[in-house]
């Protein structure tokens, strides 16, 4: 894999060549101080260029990056679903190489870098041959940093939590895997995420970010808690899907109550009790008596 060096050095020397390239700005995780570094972080790297089209009409100069093992479109791929997008303005190539780097290249025209280029704090200008890019601040996460629910978003959040819960079950009781999982992964697991999202806010003074999809929740909660966490995901064992069910509402009435406190909000026991209930009926066949 080559070295973080040399990857700067050919993305640079591919835009001091090009004239059509007049500045590259990076964002993303490589310009964050408080994310580690290592070998797995992407190279989001922003072209700013004269025009799009002579770029998009032969693709394979994104070969001279490295041979690629995979490549995405995603603007190309949003066009598939009916989600248009200008390519004349903006155009992305998601690039993992033979080496194991990762870049994710961006072609924009001047009049989008304006926009963009000060709308992500995660950024750092690399070359700007014109001059025409703004000064902007050292890099800071603080625009990733976890947010404060009010009152009507932490009733809301836990008021999903546990009705869906009544989905879940239910699609276990009639043999429907896809449903019930469906329902507790994308669901029922997003409400325990903001949660606990919530509960380390409160304990860091929301002053820290816990990364895409929660990926550092490891590193803000106590290794009682986060085991409990990696416990609610399950295989599709129906027993071990039950068992996973019920320590996310013990993990969700651990950490819950402590948010409405912080906020001087309430908790609703009384749904808390009368889904565990529910749910331990729907596990033991009750209501098929």
């Amino acid at each position: 894999m080559r070295s973080e060096k040399e990857m700067m050095e050919i993305i640079l020397s591919t835009a001091k060549k090009d004239e059509r390239i007049r500045a590259v700005y990076m964002n993303g995780s490589r310009t964050n101080p408080n994310v580690p570094k290592d070998i797995y972080q992407d190279y989001d790297i922003v072209f700013v260029v004269t025009e799009t089209d002579s770029f998009l009409a032969d693709k394979d100069w994104i070969g001279g990056f490295g041979k690629p093992l995979i490549v995405q479109e995603p603007d190309l791929n949003d066009n598939a679903w009916g989600e248009q997008h200008d390519f004349s303005r903006r155009y992305a190539w998601l690039i993992l190489l033979e080496d194991g780097n990762r870049l994710d290249l961006v072609i924009e025209i001047k009049e989008e870098a304006q926009k963009n280029f000060i709308g992500d704090k995660l950024t750092i200008l690399l070359l700007d041959k014109d001059g025409f890019l703004p000064e902007i601040p050292r890099p800071t996460d603080e625009d990733y940093h976890l947010k404060k629910p009010n009152e009507a978003q932490y009733r809301a959040c836990c008021n999903n939590f546990l009705w869906c819960l009544n989905n879940v079950a239910k699609g276990i009781a009639r043999d429907e895997l896809p449903y019930a999982m469906e329902m507790y992964n994308c669901v029922v697991r997003n409400d325990l995420k903001d949660m606990i999202s919530w509960y380390i806010g409160i304990n860091t003074g929301f002053s820290v970010s816990v990364g895409k999809m929660g990926k550092h929740f490891k590193k803000f909660l106590t290794q009682e808690l986060y085991t409990m966490y990696a416990q609610t995901y399950s295989d599709s064992s129906y027993e071990n899907f039950w068992a996973a069910i019920f320590i996310a509402c013990e993990l969700f009435r651990s950490i819950a109550p402590e948010v409405a406190d912080y906020f001087g909000y309430t908790y609703n026991w009384q749904d808390d009790k009368n889904m565990a209930t529910y749910l331990n009926r729907v596990k033991n066949n009750d209501f098929m008596q």
